[in-house]
């Protein structure tokens, strides 16, 4: 369960995008940094996909590996999403003609090499995404790409018959099923208005909206994949225009945590056991701000890394800051 936005542009021309990353508690998450001169070696077979990166990259990754990452953006605005994609998801075989790569390693790929979605759909075609995935990583990893620049957004899903690239009109995403599946469901929710219905009468007598936010009234609150698409649709769709940089960041927040999971709400079966699925981390990432913001299921605080001034000469791994937790306050 993951839900990805793109917020409304803010009247001074910010973009934010924000994404959750709902999930059992079975990876070792970090902050991973690719350098801008990062070469890439799939290891999806005996001949994969190579690259050479020409931007920096900063996201989450996992095993101290930065090149498996779920979710990040580069040094030029373009941001990249994986999001789970179960039942709905099918790699192709290893061709080992030079454009193999696993699901989790597009991201490092992308990112590094392409500036707009324009150019990431065009690096997508040189791909050919395979099942595999690290021996470290305990499940499957059934995904779709999601991927942001400033102007637009594109979906990469895997289909039986091959990889299809998207142009995502509404700009926001979730999980499975595929993409026009979600944007034909949004027929069924368009009587949704930020205002108060008003009174009607009937026999005589006027009957009136008890509180503010009957507009809202049948909005999907459950955790399921296409309720979350049409409720994040509608966060997004009716949601005030940020005046600036400050107010998108914020607003962007204030969306990414009403989909936070309350520990023991969503239980998933997973090996013969029933575990917790987790509001693992959040990231917001300020696409004209150049800034990668992140918040983690064991701090409330947000922590906000400038892209600006951060080093892209090595690659690294980095631990989550966690020093936010009821910190000591005084009046």
């Amino acid at each position: 369960m993951c839900t990805n936005f793109k917020h409304q542009v803010a009247a001074d021309g910010t973009v934010c995008i924000g994404r959750t990353m709902e999930f059992p508690d079975v990876l070792p998450w970090q902050i991973g940094l690719l350098a801008s001169d990062f070469e890439g070696t799939s290891a999806s077979s005996s001949k994969p996909k190579t690259w050479k990166a020409t931007h920096g990259v900063i996201g989450m990754s996992a095993f101290d590996t930065p090149m498996w990452m779920a979710d990040g953006m580069n040094t030029v605005g373009l941001s990249g999403h994986a999001l789970y994609m179960p039942g709905h998801c099918t790699y192709q075989d290893p061709k080992n003609d030079g454009t193999d790569i696993g699901a989790l390693e597009v991201l490092a790929f992308i990112l590094g090499t392409c500036s707009t979605t324009t150019e990431a759909r065009a690096a997508l075609a040189t791909c050919n995404v395979v099942n595999y995935a690290p021996k470290q990583i305990p499940v499957p990893l059934p995904l779709h790409i999601i991927l942001h620049d400033k102007d637009s957004c594109i979906v990469a899903e895997f289909h039986p018959e091959g990889m299809t690239v998207l142009d995502n009109p509404v700009q926001v995403a979730t999980n499975a099923p595929y993409l026009d599946w979600h944007l034909t469901n949004v027929g069924n929710y368009l009587g949704f208005s930020p205002i108060n219905p008003a009174p009607v009468e009937i026999g005589g007598t006027t009957f009136s909206s008890p509180g503010q936010g009957q507009g809202f009234r049948g909005l999907p609150a459950d955790g399921n994949s296409p309720s979350r698409f049409v409720r994040v649709l509608a966060n997004v769709r009716f949601a005030q225009q940020p005046a600036d940089e400050k107010h998108a960041v914020m607003d962007t927040i204030r969306i990414l945590h009403g989909f936070d999971i309350v520990p023991g709400t969503v239980i998933e079966e997973f090996a013969g056991k029933q575990i917790p699925e987790l509001t693992m981390w959040s990231t917001v990432s300020n696409l004209t701000g150049m800034k990668y913001s992140y918040n983690t299921i064991n701090d409330p605080l947000w922590y906000e890394i400038d892209l600006t001034k951060t080093d892209f000469s090595t690659s690294r791994s980095k631990a989550f800051v966690t020093d936010g937790w009821l910190a000591a306050a005084t009046i």
